[in-house]
């Protein structure tokens, strides 16, 4: 560890690292919030299905899930604070410069070596995050040890305001239905690097602290001996489902709605992550006072009433209304999940917390970005072929794509839909585009043949062409957040199980590592309890 993080005593200017680590969560905030905003634009222009789109977003939370539970190993005991943010930055430079390349390699080698390209990118963005994510709880709480829980909260809010940011950036920027402009998707993609520009020359200028549990003399094998809890792990399995239902449906969510209220789906998203915003910035008076699995329960069962009532919602009012309902269920899911084994496992420190984190991430990345994708080209597809087969056969994908050990099924092709979408237009900019710079790709080639060969006869009969792509479309995103509800409904009766045991046991309480605890570390609703 660095001189600067064992010199006694300690001078570190608290408020500077805090607003270092917010500033990491509002870059990781942009890059999603964008991200979730020019899908379409790498569908219509490379040519993904929905699938590989997932794939591509699954990744970067794959790649996130696994570094935040390696990382969290080194944080305590090894590299420290200060050296892991260095290499945070680091990697997200390195992501927005193989990510801005992906047209180059699309030019050049194709639609599948710009698959690895944006892959590849998304997965070193997601692994800058994981350090990130790995290092600043336990930070912030090491700063702050009788404040730990106003300033985790004041810490956690710098995610949505980042969903919020990007957001913004997305409705004014991205999509055929952007405000001001559609921007080329590597505009607004790149400005999360202003954020991480800020706390890369903070990091690099402050000194930091030894490890709340280095400094108490946990051992490593002190907090591994946590895994052997029942609890625990009925714990993970849990918030495997949290990162499902939670960032796998955020990461899809502008995606889904943009079929149904255009380009209202950007204000939509930033509606939800306002709610998330405000709730998480002023959550201690909340969670003071409520059991934490009693507040997990009720937000499942608004998870699951919001995610099957945005599935069902015809009319902006009950689309808003939807997604209120659907926002005040996931607010609460991560970090209180976070709070109830930091109270119960205190001795786990940094990873058990950091194994937590990472089993939602690699939840979301494995399971619901792809999971969530496979249900829309699942439903689409069945209503596409059932409103008109011939249709079905000129626009579905070239080969069938599966989901686990579900059947394999056609797609959607996203660059025809695309060029449907726009009768043509933005191919015809792209293919003159590619000629100037020296060679129209085969894919380009293939595109235009297909279009020749597919093209509506006449207005009505592209409009009518359109209706009905548009709604199998529509059709596949609802019918895939209704069986997502699934999910929030299932954590609602393992939660119910928890209560229930929790009470047989004389009640919910918080476990004391040692000393007196601060009574701002009661946020969840726990009571006292001696170590077990």
């Amino acid at each position: 560890m660095s001189t600067a993080e064992t010199s006694q005593p300690p001078q570190y200017n608290r408020m500077a690292l805090l607003i270092a680590s917010f500033m990491t969560l509002i870059a990781a905030g942009v890059g999603f919030g964008v991200r979730a905003g020019i899908l379409n634009d790498w569908a219509n222009r490379y040519g993904f299905t929905k699938v590989e789109l997932g794939t591509i977003t699954g990744g970067g939370l794959v790649g996130f899930g696994v570094t935040i539970i390696f990382f969290s190993f080194l944080a305590d005991n090894f590299l420290g604070y200060k050296k892991l943010l260095t290499l945070a930055f680091v990697l997200h430079a390195l992501s927005v410069i193989i990510t801005l390349a992906a047209t180059p390699v699309f030019l050049f080698a194709g639609k599948d070596a710009t698959y690895w390209c944006l892959y590849v990118g998304v997965f070193i963005f997601a692994l800058a995050n994981g350090v990130c994510e790995a290092v600043i709880n336990p930070l912030v709480a090491t700063l702050f040890p009788k404040e730990k829980t106003h300033y985790l909260n004041i810490l956690h809010a710098g995610w949505p305001a980042g969903l919020i940011i990007g957001g913004i950036i997305g409705y004014l920027f991205c999509g055929e239905g952007a405000k001001i402009v559609h921007a080329y998707w590597e505009i607004p993609l790149a400005l999360y690097m202003v954020p991480t520009l800020i706390y890369g020359l903070m990091v690099v200028k402050e000194a930091f602290p030894p490890s709340e549990a280095a400094a108490a003399g946990v051992t490593t094998k002190e907090m591994l001996l946590q895994f052997l809890s029942p609890l625990l792990l009925f714990l993970f399995l849990i918030h495997a489902m949290v990162g499902y239902v939670e960032l796998g449906t955020d990461s899809w969510i502008t995606n889904i709605m943009e079929n149904v209220i255009k380009e209202n789906a950007f204000l939509l998203f930033i509606y939800t992550s306002a709610i998330m915003f405000v709730l998480r910035f002023f959550a201690g008076p909340i969670v003071h006072k409520i059991n934490p699995l009693g507040l997990l329960f009720v937000c499942a069962i608004f998870g699951c009433t919001g995610l099957y009532w945005l599935g069902s919602a015809n009319t902006g009012y009950a689309i808003v209304a939807a997604a209120t309902v659907y926002g005040l269920g996931k607010t609460f899911f991560w970090p209180t999940m976070l709070g109830v084994v930091g109270e119960r496992f205190p001795r786990g420190g940094a990873i058990t917390m950091g194994v937590m984190g990472g089993i939602g991430m690699l939840s979301a990345g494995l399971l619901g970005g792809p999971g969530i994708g496979y249900k829309q080209d699942y439903f689409a597809t069945q209503k596409m072929e059932q409103l008109d087969p011939t249709l079905f056969e000129e626009y579905r994908s070239a080969e069938k794509k599966s989901f686990l050990f579900f059947p394999e099924v056609y797609a959607l092709n996203g660059a025809k839909v695309g060029v449907l979408s726009d009768d043509g237009e933005e191919l015809a900019r792209r293919t003159e585009i590619e000629e100037k710079e020296g060679g129209v790709s085969k894919e380009t080639l293939a595109l235009n043949e297909w279009w020749d060969a597919n093209k509506p006869a006449n207005e009505a009969k592209l409009e009518e062409t359109q209706r009905i792509v548009e709604e199998a479309n529509i059709y596949g995103g609802r019918m895939a957040l209704k069986w997502t509800a699934l999910v929030p409904a299932t954590m609602g009766v393992c939660y119910l199980i928890l209560v229930i045991y929790f009470q047989l046991q004389g009640g919910y309480k918080q476990v004391v590592l040692h000393g007196e605890e601060s009574e701002t570390e009661k946020y969840t609703g726990g009571v006292e309890g001696p170590v077990e």
